[in-house]
């Protein structure tokens, strides 16, 4: 069987465990040829192949559902479903997307970018099946670091209160998140990793004592409580934890022995109610470089295969704003035993990977656990702490309550950092930053805020650790904008004042955090055509800088406010009331994400498609504002005045 052959996974049914191996061998190559060449996950999704044929030979695709938690993991499923010609694409504009999209494939039966929601999705679609009296099986596929995820075991509770609704969880255990997972689950799923499996020691009892003469082929009630008990003892200790909660569970397995996991599927689909298959996998599997660094192989981008190095950017860049805020943070906390930096599992991405190395006593992963994250720094900030937490902005999402009810209606001393604030590029939709501003204006007590470049960003740190009450401040992905920083001695900043950058009187121009560089070069492009702009670098958004925008705007009479979020309830937004309460009526056009979701694509591709380039933002002003129809009124004046002088 050739991979490039298979359209429909049910093809693979009656493969010999050999031929599987082959096509395995050929999923691999394909992963690892077109990930060097354009980036995206690595790991996960290569630990997987094994799991993925073995548990797609038990499956009907035509009418059974499998949900894949998170996503990243998926690209053997998606390289098995009739995307191998258009693999190449991937997580390119309108290409193959990097996570599960049901609108991409029918095989893609619930979409995800986001941990820990898979086993809610499968019991939801499980439910669904038995209440309209269908016959399919529900599976969902999660790893061991999203099993940390508290709607996870939110799920498994209330599927284990359902003894007769069958439901198969199999946990991808490759003891890895992004990072290595943390926390007691994490420990016992190490223990168990390393115990005897479990052969299915219940039913080979049950059928011992079903076949004695006396008997006659049934197991009497009142031996069927021993063969529980049975099963508890022979069951690993994390395994019994599982059962206790209304589970059967089969484990550990070798997840990478293809003809092992095609049995204990087929055993677990037999079950009447919810299973879990513990299987054993090893992240980065078939690639040495990935399996040795599992960490820096979880994603990549472009690199070379042989030697498995990343290759060169085609120029110095600056820092991006992750490692100059990671810098910065471990500076403060060397400075200041109170400072405490949290992260949900992201310690690599947002920066905190250097305050783990630097300062570990100052340094607190929760795992994928964004609830549990806020309310800790909450608990720590009434004890005196300065917890920063470090967050990617759709993340945060995540934990909105807590935002409200632990921190903003307590008024608690929480810094919140949001990462990958704005537009993020390849990973589309579930992982765009656009709502943050939106969401964050309405919480109680919070300062919320956004830097211009990295410089700005070390002085809002201090201006955040150094405030009595809540504050948010926002990052986006990607260098910074090259300008100078300083090792120490940062500034704090008044709260709730701008900043003006340049001065005009055609119009007013206030951009907010990572639009403020674009806000410079489109009020250049409009002077180019005669039109003169001041420019505000608005900084706050809570407290907006009502005294420097709102006389200007009622001196200028035009302006354009500018953000890289949805525009929905956002920093124009913000602007626009405060003019309605002070009564300034004046035409305002507010430039940032439409209400649309932003598909994969590079950030500047996405930016040109949105019109949030200074190219398409000058333009847009133009029109907008009918400024080149105002200037032809000019020059047709001007052309009279000068034809009747010459008269």
């Amino acid at each position: 069987m050739r991979l490039s052959e298979l359209t429909h996974p049910n093809q693979l049914h009656g493969l010999s465990t050999d031929e599987l191996e082959d096509v395995a061998c050929q999923i691999r190559e394909r992963h690892l040829q077109v990930v060097s060449t354009s980036g995206g996950h690595l790991g996960p999704g290569l630990g997987v192949v094994e799991l993925t044929l073995a548990l797609y030979q038990t499956l009907d695709l035509d009418k059974d559902r499998v949900v894949w938690d998170v996503g990243h993991q998926a690209y053997p499923h998606k390289l098995i479903t009739g995307r191998f010609e258009r693999f190449d694409t991937l997580r390119q504009q309108h290409g193959v997307a990097g996570y599960l999209k049901r609108s991409e494939s029918p095989f893609d039966h619930f979409g995800a970018g986001h941990a820990s929601t898979s086993i809610s999705a499968a019991l939801g679609m499980a439910m669904a099946r038995d209440r309209k009296g269908e016959n399919f099986k529900c599976v969902a596929v999660i790893g061991d670091g999203a099993l940390t995820g508290g709607m996870a075991l939110e799920a498994i509770n209330h599927a284990g209160h359902l003894p007769k609704t069958p439901l198969l969880v199999v946990l991808n255990d490759n003891d890895m998140s992004i990072s290595p997972p943390v926390g007691a689950l994490s420990t016992y799923l190490n223990r168990i990793r390393h115990s005897p499996p479990l052969q299915f020691l219940t039913d080979s009892v049950e059928e011992s004592v079903k076949n004695l003469p006396f008997m006659g082929g049934e197991l009497p009630e009142d031996l069927k409580s021993l063969k529980g008990s049975m099963r508890r003892l022979a069951v690993p200790k994390m395994g019994a934890v599982f059962e206790e909660l209304g589970f059967s569970y089969i484990g550990p397995i070798d997840g990478h022995d293809i003809d092992l996991m095609v049995r204990t599927f087929e055993m677990a689909h037999k079950a009447e109610g919810p299973v879990l298959v513990h299987v054993c996998t090893t992240k980065g599997k078939g690639y040495p470089y990935a399996e040795a660094d599992q960490v820096g192989y979880h994603a990549q981008s472009s690199f070379d295969l042989t030697t498995g190095k990343s290759k060169p950017s085609k120029g110095p860049k600056p820092p991006s704003y992750s490692k100059v805020f990671g810098q910065t943070l471990v500076k403060l906390c060397q400075e200041d035993s109170t400072v405490v930096g949290i992260t949900a599992a992201m310690a690599t991405g947002t920066g905190l990977d250097l305050l783990q190395k630097s300062v570990p006593d100052q340094y607190v992963d929760v795992g994928i656990a964004e609830q549990h994250a806020v309310t800790l720094a909450g608990g720590m900030a009434c004890e005196g702490l300065k917890p920063v937490v470090a967050i990617y902005s759709t993340f945060l999402q995540r934990a909105y309550d807590q935002l409200i009810h632990d921190i903003g209606i307590q008024n608690l001393p929480v810094t919140f950092v949001l990462d990958r604030a704005g537009i993020v590029g390849a990973d589309g939709p579930t992982h765009q930053g656009q709502y943050d501003i939106s969401y964050l204006r309405a919480v109680p007590n919070f300062t919320v805020m956004a830097p211009k470049d990295e410089a700005e960003l070390q002085r809002m740190l201090v201006t955040c650790i150094d405030h009595n009450g809540p504050c948010a401040l926002r990052i986006p992905r990607g260098s910074g904008e090259g300008v100078p920083i300083m090792e120490e001695g940062w500034k704090p900043l008044e709260l709730g004042i701008g900043e003006v950058i340049s001065e005009g009187g055609d119009l007013l121009i206030v951009g907010y955090g990572s639009m403020v560089s674009p806000a410079i070069e489109t009020s250049k492009l409009l002077a180019e055509q005669g039109i003169r702009s001041t420019v505000i670098n608005a900084r706050f958004l809570r407290p907006l800088d009502q005294s420097l925008i709102n006389p200007l705007a009622g001196k200028i009479g035009k302006v354009v406010t500018m953000e890289e979020g949805a525009i929905a309830g956002g920093f124009g937004s913000a602007v626009l009331e405060s003019f309605a309460d002070e009564n300034i009526h004046v035409p305002t056009l507010r430039i940032g994400i439409p209400d649309k979701l932003v598909d994969h694509a590079s950030p500047q591709q996405s930016k040109e498609q949105l019109g949030l380039t200074p190219n398409k933002m000058a333009s847009t002003i133009i029109n907008y504002f009918s400024f080149n129809q105002a200037k032809n009124i000019i020059n047709s004046t001007h052309e009279k005045e000068l034809e009747q002088k010459l008269s």
